[in-house]
């Protein structure tokens, strides 16, 4: 599987070329592109590229979209989009272009943070009461806030409950709605990411945590993400499709 990785020269980027350097599952680079880099080895626009490839691997950052999509759909390969914090146009684009080609979106690449997902939403269903609140933890550079993660844990759970409204950044002085999902963002040091849902009600409270210790898990499930996509026809995926299709 030959993959172009565009955002090639950013924290995940190098971490993902450094899982594929070791032959992570077969994978080869066909192409690193990231606009700020200094190396030669490394495009800095998609269009300089025009080789053999089966697939592109996008961890860019959302103003980098247009590009991308323009690229990926005029030479029908399938993406997989691990970049966060792109607003509705964005996400119209991305759907827009899914009737081209196979795109998979996903705003964790992590197995854990799949099974995480599928555990919060029984607990919710298990506790139709109780207060919500989730806790993301990530590094003192990470732009977007609340972390895309933590958006995809909050939505699933309004797939339980779905009446539940998002709250993030809370603040003022009104009472907290029953019916909240809180989000709260914190930035220090250097934490790879921590997600924490807390299942609270007057007796007792759930708490389920996922805490990533390096980023070489992100980009483990970037490559596995890249082999599904390419084994697909036109649509919108997510990791949940993959897991579903592969039994995990």
């Amino acid at each position: 599987m030959r993959i172009i990785l565009n955002g090639a020269d950013g924290r995940m980027g190098r971490e993902v070329r450094r899982i594929i350097e070791t032959g992570y599952r077969g994978a080869e680079l066909a192409a690193a592109v990231d606009p700020g880099a200094s190396d030669k080895h490394i495009h800095t626009k998609l269009t300089d590229f025009d080789q053999e490839a089966d697939v592109i691997v996008d961890f860019s950052h959302p103003g980098a979209l247009p590009d991308l999509i323009g690229y990926a759909t005029k030479r029908r390969l399938p993406l997989v989009i691990a970049t966060t914090g792109h607003n509705e146009t964005d996400l119209m684009r991305i759907h827009d272009a899914a009737q081209i080609i196979p795109v998979l979106q996903c705003a964790n690449t992590s197995i854990g943070i799949v099974l995480m997902i599928q555990l919060v939403k029984r607990a919710v269903a298990a506790f139709p009461e109780a207060d919500i609140e989730i806790i993301e933890t990530h590094h003192n550079r990470k732009a977007d806030a609340p972390s895309g993660t933590a958006l995809l844990l909050a939505r699933a759970i309004q797939t339980v409950r779905t009446n539940a409204k998002i709250v993030s950044g809370r603040c003022g002085a009104s009472k907290r709605s029953p019916q909240e999902i809180g989000i709260s963002a914190v930035r220090r040091g250097n934490i790879v990411g921590t997600h924490e849902v807390l299942i609270s009600t007057d007796t007792q409270t759930l708490t389920l945590t996922h805490e990533a210790h390096n980023r070489a898990l992100f980009a483990e499930g970037a490559i596995v993400a890249a082999e599904f996509i390419c084994r697909q026809g036109p649509g919108y995926y997510s990791m949940d499709d993959l897991f579903a299709q592969d039994g995990i």
